[in-house]
């Protein structure tokens, strides 16, 4: 994937390239404009590092909070060839008809989203205290991904989408339930005590 860099291309025309000097009935040509960057920003430091090395996916949303994202469908766990097999989980909100799915990328930062090879719109975000980017892919507008820099190196990645509502649910909705997935991802990831199952974490804490 790459980032979308807006071009310009500049044309002159009826210029007499052996005219040095205006006349009075000719007016100079403009100046040519300087260059402009859309550069964002650098995102706000991470409040302690979320390690996701052993964590399960499938951990990361407690039954309540499935619950109350409307996801009724067992989690389905899964693997994401295109992130080193990086862990997923899937769910699925069948009165909505919307879903989701948490893929846990220990082999890539968040920045991979932002780099020259991503053709995304990455909008700057904070999901429980941490950086995190809302991200739109040009042409498609039934999903939206959120990625979350939980630590050096690896981040969450939650990708919400319309899943056959008639008629589908705008994108902007779609970020926004990303969002909210994440939001409580992170709650779960940050306080190991309150997910279900045991699982190994690595969560460094200012102390």
């Amino acid at each position: 994937m790459s980032a979308l860099l807006a071009a310009s291309t500049l044309a002159l025309t009826g210029c007499s390239l052996w005219q040095s000097q205006p006349t009075a009935d000719t007016a100079a040509p403009p100046p040519m404009p300087l260059p402009t960057t859309s550069t964002q920003p650098p995102p706000p430091p991470r409040p302690y590092e979320l390690g996701l090395d052993g964590v399960a996916a499938c951990t990361l949303l407690t039954t309540a909070q499935r619950n109350q994202l409307g996801f009724d469908r067992d989690p389905m766990p899964d693997s994401e060839a295109g992130f080193g097999n990086a862990a997923t989980c899937s769910y699925r909100n069948t009165t909505a008809k919307v879903g989701a799915r948490l893929a846990l990328i220990t082999t890539e930062g968040m920045s991979v989203w932002t780099d020259d090879t991503a053709q995304v719109e990455a909008t700057q975000v904070v999901v429980g205290g941490f950086p995190a980017l809302v991200i739109k892919t040009p042409g498609l507008d039934l999903s939206c991904n959120v990625a979350v820099d939980v630590a050096e190196g690896q981040h969450l990645d939650v990708l919400y989408r319309d899943d056959g509502g008639q008629p589908p649910s705008p994108v902007d909705q779609l970020c926004a339930g990303a969002q909210r997935v994440a939001e409580d991802a992170v709650v779960t990831l940050s306080s190991p005590e309150t997910s279900e199952p045991t699982q190994t974490r690595q969560t460094t804490q200012p102390r």
